[in-house]
C-alpha cells in the first residue's frame, strides 16, 4: 500500500465576508477560477505577460522559459534588477514618501525609512561593497540581528549583482564557517550584537570564531548596534558607520541577466547536511511580488507585519522582496515575542496599527499556552487579515487565531511553500476562497500540483500521497549551490518530469489540499500508512495540550508504533492525563491512531525557524544516539531533558 490513509475529518467552512470580498483584488471563487484556468492553459505566456507588466526591464527578454529538466531559465535574454524593482521603480510616484520599513528594536527604539530614504541607504552601502572589491557573482555573507541594515545589505547586494547568503543570527560559529566555505563568501557583514530577551547576543564574537575557518572572507563590516566591546582586526574589520560616512549615494542599479544568482539560502536536508538553495533574479522577483499581492490582498494603506527573521526564506520573500516590489509598508521587529512580557506582539500590533499579521503556528500555540489575558489587554481592531507560515496549523490553533486575534472577522491565509519554491504555492486568496481550519486550500495561479504514489501514478480520490508539481514556475530554485547532482537526486529523480516537494498531501472532495507531513514522517502501523500531522492535530485539540509531535518507532508486531511527545498548557502531567489523551485520540480519529506511548516534555526540539525536529525525536523514541546536523536546533537542553526523562 503506497497511499496514505486519511483519518482526520474537518468539516468547518469559513467563507470570506461580503464586505471583505467586495474590496478584495480577487473577490470571488469564479474570479479565482478564471485566473487559474488562464494560467494553467499556458503558464509560460501567463508569467511572461506579468513579467513585462510588473518588472522594469533594461532589456526585454526573448523567450519566456527554457526547460531542460531539471534546469529551467525564465525570461531568457532579459536584463533587470531586483533592487531597482523594489526601490527605484517607486521613486517617481507618491510611494516615494511612503514608509517602506517601520522598525522596532527589542528595547523599544523605533525607526522608519521611506522608500526614498531606503534607496539612499542602499545606494551608499552598495558603494561600500564595491569599494571592498565586491562585484557581480561575488558572495556576501550576512549574520545580523533583525535591523533595517539587514534589509539594506540584501538590497545593496542585489543592486550590484552580488549574491547574498543570509545566516540566521543564532547559528554557531561552526555553522557560519561551513556556509561561508561552501559559498566561498568574499565579505562578511555582521553587528557587534543584537538584543534577545533583554540580553546582548555577541554576534561579532561568534563571527570572529567563524572567520578563523573562513579562508575566502577578505573583509568583515560591523554595524554598531548594542555597543558591547568587540575586537576589530586590522585590515579585515571595518565599522559600518565609518564606511557609510565616506560613501556616495549615487549608485545606478546594474542591468543584470534574468538568471543572475540573487541569493543562496542554506537549509538542512533530511540527511542533516545543509544545502545551499540557489535563487536567481527575475523569476524569483516576479513570483515574490505577485504571490504577496494575491495572498495578502495588498492595499496601499496596509501596515503589514511578517514576524519571521530575514535569516529564513519567509523574511526574504515576505519582508524584503515581495512587499517592497509592491510599494508596501512592512514592519520589522528585532526581539522575542514574549519579552519583556508575553503580550509584546499584541502591543506592537496596537502601536503600529498593523492590518496584516503573518506568523507561525509555533508562535500561535505559544500564545495559547501563555493565556488569553495577554491578548485581551490590547486593541487589535486594525487587523483585517491573518496568515500562517512554516508548517501545517492544527485546526484548534487555527480556530483560536480566528476567534481571539481576528475577532472572527479576519480571513486566515494558511500558506504552504518552501525555501525551494521561492514563494507561496498554495493558499486561500482571502476575498475569494472559503477556508477550512488546517487546509492550505488551493494552488495559486500558474502553479500545477498533483498527488502521486511512489510509482508516480495518481492516487485515488481523497487518499494521501506525494505532493509534486508538474510544470516549472518562475520562483523555483535553480539548483543547490555547487552541487547539481544532489539537486537532481533530491527533487527530480523520484517522479519523472515533476518536482518532488518532499511532503505528503491529500485533496478533499472540494479540491482543497491538506498537507500531511514530510514523506519521511509517515507512520506505518500494521500496514496502514498514517500522517503525523493528523495524530498531532487530534492531540492538540484536547484542552490540556499546547503542542504535540508524533513519530514512528519500531514495533515487532505492528511494524511501527506511534510515539507522541506532548507539551501541556499548565500544571503537572500524570498517568491519568496520559490515558485521557489516548482515549481522546481514539474518539477523534480511531483506535488505529492511538499512540503506544505518550511522553510529556517542557518543549519539543525545533529548528530555529520553529519546525519540529522529528528526526531527533525518532532517535529518542528508538533509543538511538543523536545523529546528523543539529546546527538548527533551537535549544539543545530540550533534547537533553527528554533523554533524562528516559532514565
Amino acid at each position: 500500500m503506497t497511499e496514505i490513509q486519511h483519518v482526520l475529518n474537518e468539516e468547518r467552512l469559513f467563507p470570506p465576508s461580503p464586505e471583505f470580498s467586495a474590496k478584495a483584488r480577487i473577490g470571488s471563487m469564479r474570479e479565482y477560477q478564471q485566473l487559474y484556468d488562464r494560467a494553467a492553459e499556458n503558464p509560460v505566456e501567463f508569467w511572461s505577460e506579468l513579467a513585462r507588466k510588473e518588472l522594469h526591464w533594461f532589456q526585454d527578454f526573448d523567450q519566456g522559459m527554457v526547460w531542460n529538466e531539471p534546469f529551467v531559465e525564465w525570461f531568457v535574454g532579459g536584463k533587470t534588477n531586483a533592487c531597482y524593482n523594489c526601490l527605484d521603480a517607486h521613486l517617481n510616484s507618491e510611494t516615494r514618501d511612503r514608509n517602506a520599513i517601520i522598525w522596532e528594536g527589542e528595547p523599544g527604539d523605533v525607526r522608519t525609512l521611506t522608500y526614498a530614504e531606503l534607496h539612499e541607504q542602499v545606494c551608499k552601502f552598495a558603494n561600500v561593497l564595491k569599494s571592498r572589491g565586491v562585484g557581480v557573482g561575488d558572495v556576501v555573507s550576512i549574520y545580523m540581528p533583525m535591523v533595517p541594515e539587514l534589509a539594506i545589505t540584501m538590497l545593496a547586494c542585489a543592486r550590484i549583482g552580488a549574491v547574498h547568503s543570509v545566516i540566521f543570527g543564532g547559528f554557531s560559529a561552526e555553522a557560519i564557517a561551513d556556509r561561508n566555505h561552501d559559498a566561498q563568501a568574499k565579505v562578511q557583514v555582521t553587528a557587534d550584537g543584537g538584543w534577545r530577551r533583554g540580553k546582548v547576543l555577541p554576534l561579532k564574537e561568534t563571527v570572529d570564531a567563524a572567520l578563523e575557518k573562513s579562508s575566502s572572507v577578505e573583509t568583515c563590516i560591523v554595524l554598531r548596534r548594542t555597543e558591547n566591546d568587540v575586537v576589530m582586526k586590522e585590515d579585515r574589520d571595518f565599522w559600518w558607520h565609518e564606511l557609510m560616512a565616506e560613501a556616495s549615494s549615487d549608485c545606478p542599479a546594474e542591468a543584470l541577466d534574468s538568471e543572475t544568482p540573487l541569493f543562496i539560502l542554506y537549509t538542512s536536508g533530511s540527511t542533516g547536511k545543509p544545502k545551499g538553495i540557489k535563487h536567481t533574479t527575475a523569476g524569483y522577483n516576479l513570483y515574490a511580488k505577485m504571490s504577496f499581492r494575491w495572498v495578502f490582498d495588498w492595499r496601499p494603506d496596509d501596515v503589514y507585519w511578517c514576524t519571521a527573521d530575514c535569516g529564513w526564506i519567509t523574511g526574504h520573500s515576505y519582508i524584503v522582496y515581495g512587499p517592497l516590489s509592491n510599494g508596501a509598508t512592512a514592519v520589522m521587529y528585532e526581539g522575542a515575542p514574549n519579552h519583556p512580557e508575553p503580550d509584546r506582539f499584541w502591543e506592537l500590533v496596537e502601536k503600529h496599527k498593523v492590518t496584516t499579521l503573518y506568523t507561525a503556528p509555533t508562535a500561535i500555540r505559544a500564545f495559547i499556552k501563555w493565556g488569553d489575558e495577554h491578548v485581551e489587554k490590547h486593541d487589535l481592531s486594525s487587523l483585517r487579515l491573518l496568515g500562517t507560515v512554516g508548517e501545517g496549523i492544527n485546526p484548534e490553533a487555527w480556530v483560536w487565531y480566528h476567534e481571539k486575534i481576528g475577532s472572527e472577522k479576519c480571513p486566515i491565509v494558511d500558506t504552504w511553500w518552501q525555501t525551494e519554491t521561492g514563494g507561496i504555492m498554495m493558499s486561500p486568496l482571502p476575498g475569494a476562497i472559503p477556508t477550512k481550519p488546517g487546509s492550505c486550500t488551493v494552488p495559486l495561479p500558474g502553479i500545477l500540483p498533483a498527488i502521486v504514489d511512489e510509482s508516480g501514478e495518481s492516487v485515488s480520490e481523497g487518499a494521501g500521497g506525494w505532493l509534486v508539481f508538474t510544470h516549472p514556475w518562475p520562483g523555483m530554485l535553480r539548483g543547490i549551490w555547487g552541487d547539481d547532482e544532489r539537486y537532481q537526486d533530491v527533487y527530480w529523480s523520484k517522479v519523472k518530469g515533476s518536482y518532488l516537494a518532499g511532503d505528503n498531501a491529500r485533496k478533499d472532495q472540494d479540491g482543497y489540499y491538506w498537507i500531511m507531513g514530510r514523506i519521511d514522517d509517515v507512520i506505518n502501523v500494521s500496514g496502514h500508512r498514517l500522517s503525523t500531522i493528523e495524530v498531532e492535530s487530534a492531540l492538540v485539540s484536547h484542552p490540556s495540550v499546547a503542542e504535540a509531535a508524533a513519530v514512528g518507532k519500531s514495533h515487532e508486531l505492528k511494524g511501527q508504533a506511534i510515539s507522541a511527545f506532548v507539551t501541556i498548557k499548565e500544571g503537572e502531567p500524570n498517568e491519568e492525563l496520559r490515558n485521557e489523551l489516548k482515549q481522546h485520540v481514539r474518539k477523534e480519529i480511531g483506535a488505529l491512531a492511538v499512540p503506544d506511548e505518550i511522553r510529556f516534555a517542557a518543549a519539543v526540539p525545533k529548528t530555529r525557524s520553529g519546525k519540529i525536529m522529528r528526526r531527533l525525536l525518532k532517535d529518542i523514541a528508538e533509543g538511538r544516539e543523536q545523529v546528523g546536523d543539529t546546527s538548527t536546533l533551537e535549544d539543545y537542553t530540550v533534547l537533553a531533558n527528554l533523554r533524562d526523562d528516559e532514565s
